[in-house]
């Protein structure tokens, strides 16, 4: 078979399952039904500017106009997602998660607080890197990724220099990235990874700062599973050079 060197490479998978337990009547319907209003549309060109996205709301009218949007990399279950977006009403708010779980959850509290500020994509967050205007986010959260703790599976670790560079080009200047894992080699690749790239800096100057949750960060329940079976949370922030 002949392959086409102009051809982009597919990445490494750097998720898991994409699916797990049947969705419940309600889930599966506003699945159908409302998921596909949230979803974004990567076979359309962009808007000019991404706060366009958050235009279009046939709910009614936005509490405050979106001004700035921010972007988070596999959302779990959409604590911190919704948190935010509820929390925050004038930032829109792209959540990336390919476990359709975690959609079901989103798109569910979405539905329950009647949230407008929010826009999902059901996959592959880098696809979205393709996709993006340049320096389209004022921030992004990358909270938990799958640690892939076997030696031979590191290289489907999300977190690499090839990785942050492209995530940068979609974030604004001085724009923070938020990272939590409870896995210390993850901390120390990902630390890695920042140093290479060369296209963050990190702050910190005491060790509370990454070992202290700050107070806007809103927990998961993920976070809680590792604090409850002994694990040791570390909470990066790194700002876009």
């Amino acid at each position: 078979m002949t392959v086409d060197p102009a051809r982009k490479a597919e990445p490494l998978r750097s998720f898991g399952r994409r699916k797990g337990r049947p969705l419940s009547p309600k889930q599966a319907a506003l699945m159908a039904e409302l998921l596909p209003r949230l979803q974004l549309d990567l076979s359309s060109p962009p808007p000019a500017v991404l706060t366009e996205l958050f235009n279009d709301t046939d709910g009614g009218p936005l509490a405050r106009p979106v001004t700035q949007v921010a972007l988070e990399i596999g959302f779990g279950g959409s604590e911190h997602l919704i948190a935010q977006a509820r929390k925050n009403p004038d930032t829109g708010f792209v959540g990336c998660e390919p476990f359709e779980d975690g959609v079901a959850k989103a798109v569910t509290a979405i539905d329950e607080h009647n949230l407008r500020n929010v826009r999902l994509w059901p996959d592959d967050a880098r696809k979205i890197f393709d996709w993006a205007p340049a320096q389209s986010f004022s921030a992004a959260y990358i909270l938990f990724p799958d640690p892939w703790p076997k030696a031979r599976h590191l290289k489907r670790r999300l977190i690499n220099a090839d990785f942050l560079v492209d995530l940068s080009k979609k974030l604004q200047p001085g724009a923070p990235l938020r990272v939590a894992t409870d896995i210390g080699d993850y901390l120390r690749t990902t630390l890695i990874s920042v140093h290479q790239s060369e296209c963050f800096e990190w702050r910190a100057s005491r060790p509370t700062d990454w070992r202290t949750r700050p107070d806007d960060w809103p927990p998961t329940r993920y976070e809680a599973k590792a604090l409850r079976e002994g694990r040791r949370c570390y909470y990066l922030t790194f700002h876009r050079r």
